[in-house]
């Protein structure tokens, strides 16, 4: 029951997040510089086609009825069309929605396993130049940007010996998961350095604690000990530092996106940003705020799941 009392609060507590997210995205998008009836027509067009343009868009309106209609799509979940793509925004959303969710969970997987094996190489062992190794790798990988690294994995597994391709989706599934490899390595080695800094380091704090002792003392095989009393605890910080970056995968998709020539929700995303187009931007970023709100609630509800201490009030 107070599982339950605990899931209605947050989802109340979302309303006036969602509603302070409406006020920035709208807002934020007339701070841009430019007319968005301009960027669309040219700067050649007639004042005549510039102003029938501005009356399509919803521009000729004042700012605050220009609000409210935005919060009346919100409500309905219709966002309008796109003006640069000539179609329902939620109908774009859900064409290339597959994409960025591909990316995202590909990207995840990487993240997890890269993560957990030098994590927990680097926690365990007592060998202090292995330690030291895997620290130097993650602090590597977190200096070095994104899409650096996407660039230089495409001109050597990709250019150079042709192991996968450099750009594009495909047609079939087994198509694009290939075409996932290299975009979701990319986007996995930052993150991923991340949290193997954190593993490590929680790993060499849980091994100091009496119960771990005891453990051993008890005669309990090591791996035993490791699964049950040193991973297990591992999992809650872990869990919430990777929903945490979640979110900046869901950026990245972005860069990582552009970089590959992926047909996203991102590159999508630049597209109408540049284009100035309204409907678009303010419908994806607000879907996107939504997931995020989502993805975190799913996430403290977890936490009860791996740890039972854990309750949620």
């Amino acid at each position: 029951m107070k599982e339950f009392s605990y899931i209605i609060k947050r989802i109340l507590q979302m309303i006036p997040v969602l509603l302070i997210i409406t006020v920035i995205i709208f807002f934020g998008m007339r701070l841009i510089p430019g007319d968005p009836a301009v960027t669309m027509l040219g700067d050649h067009a007639t004042p005549q086609a510039l102003e029938e343009m501005r009356h399509k868009l919803g521009l000729d309106q004042s700012v605050i009825i220009q609000y409210f209609l935005f919060l009346k799509q919100v409500i309905t979940l219709d966002f309008g069309n796109s003006i640069t793509l000539n179609a329902p925004v939620w109908q774009l959303f859900t064409q290339k929605a597959a994409v960025t969710l591909t990316l995202t969970i590909v990207t995840g997987v990487f993240t997890l396993i890269i993560s957990f094996v030098f994590g927990y190489i680097g926690g365990i062992s007592k060998n202090k130049v292995v330690t030291k190794t895997v620290d130097t790798v993650a602090l590597i990988f977190i200096s070095v940007p994104e899409f650096w690294i996407g660039i230089l994995l495409m001109m050597i597994l990709g250019l150079n010996l042709g192991l996968f391709p450099v750009g594009g989706w495909g047609t079939t599934w087994p198509e694009h998961l290939r075409s996932m490899i290299l975009p979701g390595i990319s986007g996995a080695l930052g993150t991923s350095a991340l949290m193997i800094r954190n593993i490590e380091e929680e790993i060499l704090k849980i091994r100091r604690q009496d119960y771990v002792d005891f453990a051993y003392s008890k005669g309990l095989k090591k791996n035993i000990v490791r699964n049950r009393y040193i991973l297990k605890n591992v999992m809650v910080s872990t869990i919430t530092l990777f929903s945490m970056r979640i979110v900046y995968m869901f950026a990245g998709s972005v860069v990582i996106e552009t970089v590959f020539a992926l047909p996203g929700l991102g590159s999508m995303l630049m597209q109408g940003i540049l284009a100035r187009d309204y409907a678009l931007v303010q419908g994806l970023v607000y879907i996107f705020a939504v997931i995020v709100l989502v993805l975190n609630l799913l996430t403290d509800i977890s936490y009860s799941f791996i740890n039972p201490r854990i309750r949620l009030e």
